[in-house]
């Protein structure tokens, strides 16, 4: 255990426990409290305890902003784990920025952005949708249905994944954006077209809530997974369990991590967390950035013995860490993180079964202005399993 001699230090954490997005921001929250209790267990940072400050913003990107200056202003800290949505992250980084703190920020997002006070390790868009679109189009059809919540991630997922759409030859059947918060009687107009116009796939980027709306309007309305699969870049084990494990079985998602993925870390940090926080906890994406983000900065404190942040900030960059996924590496370039993209189709049981994985981890290209296959080449290669 860490000793108490000397003062904590103190970090700020960020994850909605109500509001939309709070099934997903739970495991967030569960992965970054476990990550510090695993750091203060081994002995702190150099004997001094991590200590977690956390509040909730209810899902909503104004309480991020305003709870993000509480936490550099009135606490005290610099570094701050946190946010899911683009729009919160944004909110948060405008604080940091002009504070000077530090953001570590553990979700997949649209790329397009580099802030020297952040570190981003979720996945890019050249570390999940290029992955899941070379999948569909050569596995399961050309026929595709985008649909997603309204705002930036999605759309800009959206247009990545549209550009590859024509380039191999195929067609976008239709659209359909709802607001975050839109009820469930929003999403039958939505599966009526869908049925109408019969696509070979489903193209999905909603978010909290909306997920679990989504998918089980698609089960009522008799849609199938076998002949329509929905393919996301969010749907985790997480969202799984929350719209039930036979709404979710056969479809598909691509990220860096999954908890099946195998492995002496994986299995062995899988079995700590549970022991935790209960057998029925499970893992995911999200969770498993959330995780290893803490011990990146960790090793970077004991490094430094300092949280200021021009010290630690280069101490970050090019860090290495076993992450449950592999091992990850922080950029030294763009402070995004190279990542294992995987695909992966639900299993009956909420887990997912991994049909292909990168041979390496893939360097993070946050300013994926346009798919090309010819330029991207082997960076591209996936492994069938």
């Amino acid at each position: 255990m860490a000793t108490r001699t000397e003062e904590p230090i103190k970090v700020g954490v960020l994850f909605s426990q109500t509001g939309v997005t709070s099934v997903m921001e739970r495991s967030m929250l569960n992965a970054t409290l476990f990550a510090i209790h695993e750091v203060n267990v081994s002995g702190g940072i150099n004997g001094r305890e991590l200590v977690a400050v956390h509040y909730d913003p209810g899902s909503d990107a104004v309480a991020y902003n305003r709870l993000a200056n509480r936490l550099l202003v009135e606490d005290g800290v610099r570094i701050i784990f946190g946010c899911y949505m683009s729009s919160t992250r944004k909110a948060v980084l405008k604080a940091v920025e002009h504070r000077n703190g530090l953001l570590c920020y553990p979700a997949q997002y649209e790329g397009f952005e580099y802030s020297r006070n952040a570190i981003y390790c979720g996945a890019a868009p050249n570390q999940n949708s290029v992955q899941l679109g070379e999948h569909l189009l050569n596995h399961v059809g050309k026929r595709f249905y985008m649909v997603g919540s309204d705002y930036i991630w999605p759309r800009e997922s959206d247009r990545i994944m549209n550009e590859m759409v024509l380039k191999h030859g195929g067609e976008v059947a239709g659209r359909g954006y709802l607001k975050l918060d839109a009820r469930r009687a929003a999403y039958k107009p939505l599966i009526s077209d869908i049925k109408r116009k019969q696509p070979d796939l489903i193209f999905c980027n909603f978010v909290g809530e909306s997920i679990v709306h989504f998918y089980q309007a698609f089960a009522e309305a008799g849609l199938d997974a076998r002949s329509m699969p929905i393919a996301s870049l969010t749907t985790s084990e997480s969202d799984i369990q929350a719209m039930g494990i036979d709404v979710g079985a056969g479809h598909m998602t691509s990220a860096t991590y999954f908890q099946s993925v195998g492995g002496l870390q994986n299995e062995r940090c899988v079995e700590r967390f549970k022991k935790k926080f209960g057998s029925d906890a499970v893992t995911n994406m999200c969770w498993e950035a959330a995780y290893f983000q803490v011990h990146v900065v960790a090793n970077a404190l004991r490094k430094t013995g300092t949280d200021d942040v021009e010290t630690l900030r280069p101490a970050i960059l090019g860090s290495e860490f076993d992450a449950p996924q592999g091992r990850i590496r922080i950029d030294s370039d763009n402070a995004h993180t190279h990542v294992w993209p995987r695909v992966a189709r639900a299993r009956e049981d909420g887990q997912f079964e991994i049909l292909s994985k990168s041979a390496t981890a893939i360097r993070p290209d946050p300013y994926l202005a346009s798919y090309n296959p010819e330029e991207w080449g082997e960076r591209l290669t996936m492994h069938s399993l």
